[in-house]
């Protein structure tokens, strides 16, 4: 009865995973403007490793890593999600599916979060005005 209920145990365990739920926020501005900032977060290796990307779809699967969470085997975890960016009318939305969401992280809202700050990140570098260089005729 013991071996039951641990095996059970175990398959529940590792079965959670496998439920990943879709969480979607949208963004008043157009896909083709957000890609470069969901692009950018990716770019970061401490973060993520890409997997799959299409750009023409807008979408990539990656691994989230998480140092902290050292297994027994001493690798570092990882955790597949997928980004879609999916346009609705003058806005995009952007569905990430996330496999893990807990009490030390939460893998969609921290992806959101850096999205974000890439996206402040490129708007900034974008409006800057390059300097002018120097007059050559006077």
């Amino acid at each position: 009865m013991k071996k039951c209920l641990l095996l059970a145990l175990i398959s529940l365990i590792a079965a959670v995973p496998a439920l990943g739920k879709t969480h979607k926020d949208t963004y008043p501005m157009a896909c083709s403007e957000l890609w470069p900032a969901v692009q950018d977060t990716l770019s970061n290796p401490d973060n993520y490793t890409v997997e799959n990307k299409n750009d023409a779809l807008m979408t990539a699967s990656y691994n989230v890593k998480h140092s902290a969470h050292v297994t027994i085997t001493g690798a570092l975890t990882q955790r597949t999600n997928q980004v879609t960016l999916v346009s609705k009318g003058t806005s995009c939305e952007m569905q990430v599916i996330s496999n893990y969401s807990g009490f030390e992280h939460n893998d969609s809202g921290d992806f959101k979060k850096r999205v974000d700050d890439s996206l402040t990140k490129l708007k900034v570098s974008a409006t800057a005005a390059p300097a002018k260089p120097p007059d050559a005729g006077k």
